[in-house]
């Protein structure tokens, strides 16, 4: 009777600490998993300042998820996701990179969304005189002019597009300094490396070191717009559609306009 009692009362003891153990499990992790959510974002150059600025704004709702960011050309980005690299979410400056990641069905179906567009602008360092539109580039003085390698940075392929509509291409082509993205074209004009250079209105907002001569006609080269989508290859991806869907929010959008992108 006493030996039945014993394994009786061993039985229930185990039978409560694996219940307890199993519970506690339970319970525990949903907040491992939230506390650890990450998402890494692979984004075109053009839009580092906006997307740092976003940020905090959204963790405001969600502390809980830790947003990196990738920036380069988009080019670069495109072949990154390409070869295996981690990403949860894509934004190029051109449709044509994520057209391409489309097409190898490396991209998340039903989540491509354009989420700003942009303008092409001619600028020059602040105190630099006689470069008055873009057929100044042909002048002589004019040694440098700076350009973001149009094969893989957008606003390098607008820009080469705009010059050869305006049939200067081949004039000015042994004065082009390539640069690997939209960024480094507005250092080269800011540090006078070039006396002219072609980055957006957004590029040319935020320094106090270039002025703006001209924008280019828009008909003049392909639409300047901002697509977004989400990777297939995420391990996030309920968090990566919900920072996506908050990139096309009515407070983003806000940001946007003051940063001096254009809303679709």
């Amino acid at each position: 009777m006493k030996r039945r009692k014993l394994l009786v009362l061993i039985t229930t003891a185990l039978a409560i600490f694996i219940l307890i153990i199993g519970l506690s499990s339970i319970t525990s992790t949903p907040v491992v998993a939230e506390s650890n959510t990450s998402l890494l974002v692979s984004a075109a150059a053009s839009l580092k300042d906006i997307l740092e600025e976003i940020k905090p704004l959204y963790q405001q709702n969600k502390p809980n998820v830790k947003i990196s960011y990738n920036f380069g050309s988009s080019g670069a980005l495109q072949q990154q996701i390409e070869q295996g690299a981690p990403a949860d979410i894509f934004i190029s400056a051109a449709k044509k990179q994520v057209d391409a990641l489309e097409q190898k069905g490396l991209l998340v179906a039903g989540t491509r969304n354009i989420i700003a567009k942009n303008r092409l602008v001619l600028v020059v360092p602040k105190n630099y005189v006689g470069i008055t539109s873009f057929y100044s580039l042909q002048d002589a003085k004019v040694k440098k002019i700076a350009l973001g390698e149009p094969r893989s940075v957008p606003a390098g392929q607008y820009a080469q597009q705009v010059l050869e509509k305006l049939k200067i291409w081949n004039q000015v082509k042994s004065k082009l300094v390539f640069a690997n993205n939209v960024r480094q074209v507005l250092a080269s004009v800011e540090t006078g490396n070039a006396e002219a250079g072609l980055v957006y209105v957004t590029d040319a907002k935020i320094s106090n070191k270039v002025k703006i001569v001209v924008a280019a006609d828009e008909k003049y080269h392909s639409a300047i717009i901002y697509p977004l989508a989400v990777v297939k290859r995420s391990k996030n991806l309920a968090a990566a559609k919900e920072f996506s869907q908050f990139l096309s929010s009515e407070q983003t959008k806000t940001v946007f306009k003051k940063y001096g992108f254009i809303m679709p």
